[in-house]
């Protein structure tokens, strides 16, 4: 069983910054794409960023590029989002998830595991 487990969220003012980690269970996580994806109050799941198993090639949603970094460290077992000039739009709720491609990974129907999330809220 794989848990997912995601830290660092926070209520914040515009323009600021947070870094968002989820620490995984489990021997094998250097072997799958990570991800991050994101939830406001009444919207659906949407993709944010992903990794591949080696962090050597990344995907951005059109909407954080050059202001979200993720990055991931496989001796940790650890994913992060680094996330500056927060905007007000950015508030949902941030989930790590893993998935078996990097591809796949870039829509919630690819993640395979999931974690509890953690709350952002940018305030203007």
């Amino acid at each position: 069983q794989v848990q997912l487990v995601e830290s660092g969220g926070g209520l914040v003012q515009a323009g600021d910054s947070l870094r968002l980690s989820c620490a995984a269970s489990g021997r094998t996580f250097s072997n799958y794409a990570m991800g991050w994806f994101r939830q406001a109050p009444g919207k659906e799941r949407e993709f944010v960023a992903a990794i591949s198993w080696g962090g050597t090639t990344t995907y951005y949603a059109d909407n954080v590029k050059g202001r979200f970094t993720i990055s991931r460290d496989n001796n940790k077992n650890t994913v992060y989002l680094q996330m500056n000039n927060l905007k007000p739009e950015d508030t949902a709720v941030y989930y790590c998830a893993r998935g078996n491609t990097l591809v796949g990974l870039t829509s919630p129907s690819g993640a395979d595991y999931w974690g509890q999330g953690t709350q952002v809220t940018v305030s203007s």
